[in-house]
């Protein structure tokens, strides 16, 4: 596939975000236009926004893509009441997509029955159509065989998607980790997806992970109901590379 191809691939699979600290209602507008795409530029898979800006995200999208939002977002240690009624404040928003940040460091202290209860109590709100992704924060963890566990575990506790990281710490994505999921979910024997996310900023990179996914999958495997991309940074890259532009470094973005 020639780079504009790989690039009309990759940004359809992007959830585009904004979860800066100070983001604002402006900034949530300017996000959802931009995931609208136009001209050679096609529409992304979804916006992920704060709780907060979910009803108005929902609102400007109108269908066009699907809209997410995070809970237990960044730090994953919230208690479990508190994760259950932000889950439901969000599904009262009307998203599609909820992103849970699962209790990793409970999980890395040997207490899986933690980071289980969370996930099931979480997916257990959610209505038929509802999408819940988990996020493990890779990251953080000691090699790829706590990954895969850790990828075992929020499959069999009921996780739609596994994803890599917040982007709120200094190690993100990786090409070993995401190798990890993808095999936890080939073994799974139910429909899951994967989503890396930080420190994905380049075509180059975008077509790394697309080609490991093929690999592992299958090449008809990964579509927006399978693996997304958690690299906003990445949307002006891809869209230069649709628009016949010299590609460019992105910049940072989650």
């Amino acid at each position: 596939m020639t780079d504009a191809g790989d690039a009309a691939r990759a940004i359809a699979l992007l959830d585009l975000t904004e979860l800066g600290d100070a983001a604002t209602a402006a900034d949530v507008r300017a996000l959802c236009a931009k995931a609208a795409g136009g001209g050679p530029v096609p529409p992304v898979a979804a916006v992920c926004v704060w709780p907060r800006h979910a009803a108005l995200a929902k609102g400007l999208t109108r269908g066009i893509c699907k809209v997410a939002t995070v809970i237990n977002f960044p730090a994953g240690d919230a208690p479990l009441g508190a994760v259950l009624a932000e889950a439901q404040e969000a599904l009262g928003s009307g998203v599609d997509e909820i992103d849970l940040v699962i209790p990793y460091r409970a999980f890395l202290a040997g207490d899986a029955a933690t980071v289980r209860a969370m996930i099931a109590g979480v997916k257990a709100t959610l209505p038929p159509g509802r999408r819940l992704k988990t996020i493990l924060e890779t990251g953080a963890y000691p090699d790829v065989r706590a990954v895969r566990a850790a990828s075992d575990l929020a499959i069999a506790a009921g996780a739609d998607f596994i994803k890599t990281s917040t982007g709120k710490i200094p190690a993100g994505a990786s090409l070993p980790a995401a190798r990890a999921m993808l095999e936890a979910i080939r073994a799974a024997g139910r429909p899951v997806g994967l989503k890396p996310s930080g420190g994905i900023r380049t075509l180059a990179d975008a077509q790394a992970y697309l080609a490991l996914a093929d690999e592992v999958m299958g090449a008809a495997w990964a579509g927006p109901e399978t693996f997304r991309f958690g690299a906003s940074g990445l949307h002006g890259v891809l869209a230069s590379v649709l628009g016949g532009q010299a590609t460019a470094p992105a910049k940072p973005g989650y």
